[in-house]
């Protein structure tokens, strides 16, 4: 009974010392934590009125910055209960440089994919081409970079990968240029063959007058003079006027009268020659 009555007045005396300190970091924590809200809501709001950052974005810096107040509450909280923080904050940092270790590729993709919604070198609908894959920006997140290649196949990038590499976008511009090769051959007349050309880009209604298109000799090949025909059009109508012109090129060339030459090659046999004779 003695025992057990001197645990009560050690357990007494340990809350009437204590009693004000646990009291006084409970007040703290839930100030604390009620701040933390707050400040992460005012936060959020002003973030929102830059058209600079991403909503993804604001979200992952609002966050940060909560949960790093919320950590500095608990710390002040534990300081004021009277527990030795120093040893504490000196585990919890060996703690976080290991962890940073092992997701050091997952913290880089991290990075990389903030800058990436920060500086938004390309958007979701963009077409790009980035470390050897191309495709249609589907999604970006702050770990992966979404692309549906030309055949509908996903290909999910690590951030890392997209951020350290030249990026072609092919969409950020509205307008591009169609360069279409048709040869001729060297008995063909040149001037009527890029007249003809020209007057085939003049009279499609979907090529841009400025610039204005052009037809040009390229160069002299072994068989054959190389033209070719240089158009500008609306960057959504790429790869349907591409198709189009190759064919409607060798279309109008062949009905000006000419010829498109391709190699030609004779087999002599030695036995059919020997047999004729």
């Amino acid at each position: 009974m003695d025992q057990n009555e001197s645990i009560l007045d050690t357990i007494g005396t340990w809350l009437a010392v204590q009693g004000v300190n646990l009291l006084t970091a409970v007040v703290v924590l839930i100030v604390g934590w009620w701040l933390a809200r707050r400040l992460k809501g005012w936060l959020g709001l002003y973030l929102a009125r830059s058209d600079r950052l991403d909503p993804i974005v604001e979200s992952f810096l609002a966050s940060l910055f909560y949960y790093g107040l919320l950590a500095i509450v608990l710390i002040v909280a534990l300081n004021v209960a009277g527990v030795q923080t120093a040893s504490l904050i000196a585990v919890l940092g060996a703690a976080s440089l290991a962890i940073g270790l092992a997701l050091q590729g997952s913290l880089t993709s991290l990075a990389a994919g903030v800058m990436i919604i920060a500086m938004r070198p390309f958007r979701i609908g963009d077409y790009i081409e980035v470390s050897g894959h191309a495709g249609t920006v589907k999604s970006i997140t702050l770990f992966m970079t979404e692309l549906a290649t030309f055949d509908n196949v996903q290909k999910l990038m690590p951030n890392s990968q997209v951020w350290g590499a030249t990026v072609t976008n092919y969409s950020v511009f509205p307008t591009r240029l169609i360069d279409i090769p048709v040869s001729i051959d060297y008995g063909d007349p040149i001037d009527t063959a890029l007249k003809t050309l020209r007057q085939l880009a003049d009279t499609h209604p979907k090529i841009m007058s400025e610039p204005a298109p052009n037809a040009f000799v390229h160069g002299l090949g072994e068989s054959s003079v190389d033209l070719v025909l240089r158009v500008w059009v609306a960057a959504d109508d790429y790869w349907p006027m591409k198709r189009e012109l190759q064919q409607r090129a060798k279309e109008a060339v062949e009905g000006a009268g000419m010829s498109i030459p391709y190699p030609h090659r004779q087999i002599i046999s030695p036995k059919a020659d020997a047999s004729a004779a």
